[in-house]
């Protein structure tokens, strides 16, 4: 008999279609089950019932985060769980956590005011990256270079409706690549190296950027292995810097897209991932 999973998200991405395609000959049952209709609460939710796993893939950290924290309560499993989501939905939090647990992460400072951001900019020095705490995909991360600049994106930040979308840390530029380790369970099975392309400086492979595989480095394992010991095992997409003095974790995504390092790497991605799946429902 099959296990039965339900990838919770918003819509049906490059990654869900490789699941749900490769799914019969890994032993699992994959269905789609839109996040914006499961009306969770009912212990047997009828939008849930009968699934041995959901597999948390919402583009919405707070969706994702909410749905992933009722069904853990009623004892459904869970990927990634609950806390691990709520740490990566939030920059703070997640560089917070980290910095407490030893894992290196860039010199930055929270950002809730325009005193806030004067002093920052003072501390830290042009050039820097402004950024929101909430966010993903390389969305509205800001590469300041000139004062007069600053005083103008600040003027946009402000603007801003919400007060969670005012949040923001600035950081010092660490220059235009990034490597992403995709984790699976506790282990690296895929790793790239991407490179700002064009007139575009971010390094994000949602951007489509370049990118070249990254053989095996026991000090990207170390980093790597410190956010997993601080997360938990799952499936996470860790985006490093590289510095003169080390590798930095940039961010970690909790439902992280992977076309972009299966295509450089050639590894199959939903075989791991179903590995893992069976492993914990074992």
């Amino acid at each position: 008999m099959s296990t039965k999973v339900a990838i919770v998200a918003d819509r049906v991405g490059w990654e869900e279609r490789q699941l749900i395609s490769a799914a019969p000959d890994l032993g699992l049952e994959i269905d789609w089950v839109n996040d914006e209709s499961l009306c969770l609460g009912d212990a047997k939710a009828p939008s849930i019932d009968g699934y041995d796993a959901l597999l948390i893939r919402s583009r919405s950290y707070t969706r994702g985060g909410l749905l992933a924290t009722l069904a853990e309560s009623k004892g459904v499993a869970v990927l990634n769980s609950a806390s691990a989501i709520h740490a990566c939905e939030n920059k703070l939090v997640l560089r917070a956590v980290l910095d407490a647990a030893g894992v290196p992460v860039p010199d930055f400072r929270l950002v809730l005011s325009r005193k806030d951001f004067d002093k920052a900019l003072d501390d830290l020095g042009l050039p820097v990256v402004l950024k929101p705490v909430y966010g993903g995909m390389g969305k509205r991360v800001t590469l300041i270079r000139d004062s007069d600049l600053a005083h103008s994106v600040y003027d946009y930040v402000e603007d801003l409706g919400h007060a969670f979308e005012q949040a923001c840390l600035m950081e010092p530029y660490l220059g235009g690549g990034s490597i992403r380790c995709l984790v699976v369970g506790e282990q690296i099975v895929a790793a790239a190296e991407f490179e700002s392309a064009g007139a575009d400086w971010r390094s994000n492979a949602a951007l489509g950027n370049q990118s070249r595989a990254l053989a095996d480095d026991s000090e990207v394992q170390k980093v790597v292995d410190g956010v997993v010991d601080q997360l938990g095992a799952g499936i996470y997409g860790v985006d490093l810097f590289k510095t003169p003095s080390g590798y930095l974790v940039n961010e970690v995504n909790h439902a992280p897209a992977w076309r972009g390092v299966a295509s450089t790497t050639g590894v199959d991605i939903p075989s791991a991932v179903a590995r893992h799946v069976q492993e914990i429902l074992a």
